[in-house]
């Protein structure tokens, strides 16, 4: 039962991954899903507290955005299964608000919509691939859905140009933060070892 539950995930001939989520699959992306939750929260008080040099231009503050849709990408890199964009990201949003964020409970919602998203990036390629285009995918459909979200929710009074910055913007920030830094921490990880047990620590990167 234990070495079932930490196998490699992968099918018979080592290539594709399996659906079926082990144990050591939810203990990981739960377990990135808090550590990210705490870095959301405290992400939001830096966010608040630099609001005041971005009052000339509110979209440019869209920069920092990226590091909010971090989970949605990594963990499908690391567990490679189906569920784990969404797993990921509602847990991260869950536990920042119950930390006290800014947006209360709300940011639980923006979890919900942004997991979807993520998981759209990898589904579009039938969760058999999990490499650049398919994490730039997952990143830019997270920051594309987070910047609809804060337009509907919090700036529907902005101009069109001010919307169409801040979606530039926060797509951009999530494609590089996001997309290309959960790359960067998913090679990270795999030469330091720590993705042993899982079908992306025994692929090239």
């Amino acid at each position: 039962m234990a070495e079932q539950a930490v196998r490699p995930s992968s099918d018979r001939s080592g290539t594709q991954p399996g659906r079926r989520w082990r144990t050591v699959d939810i203990v990981v992306t739960a377990v990135l899903g808090v550590a990210f939750g705490v870095v959301f929260w405290a992400w939001g008080l830096l966010w608040a507290a630099l609001d005041a040099p971005f009052t000339a231009f509110p979209p440019g503050q869209a920069v920092m955005y990226g590091v909010w849709l971090i989970p949605a990408v990594l963990a499908p890199l690391i567990v490679r299964k189906p569920g784990a964009a969404l797993f990921a990201e509602l847990i991260a949003a869950v536990v920042s608000a119950l930390l006290g964020s800014t947006w209360g409970t709300l940011t639980i919602v923006y979890g919900l919509l942004q997991g979807l998203a993520g998981e759209a990036g990898f589904a579009a390629f039938g969760y058999r691939r999990f490499g650049w285009p398919q994490a730039l995918l997952a990143a830019a459909l997270t920051g594309g859905t987070a910047a609809v979200l804060d337009l509907v929710n919090f700036y529907a009074d902005w101009s069109t140009g001010w919307m169409s910055a801040y979606v530039l913007l926060v797509v951009l920030s999530t494609t590089v933060v996001a997309g290309a830094g959960g790359m960067a921490l998913r090679r990270a990880l795999h030469a330091s070892g720590a993705l042993a047990s899982f079908g992306s620590g025994r692929t090239r990167v």
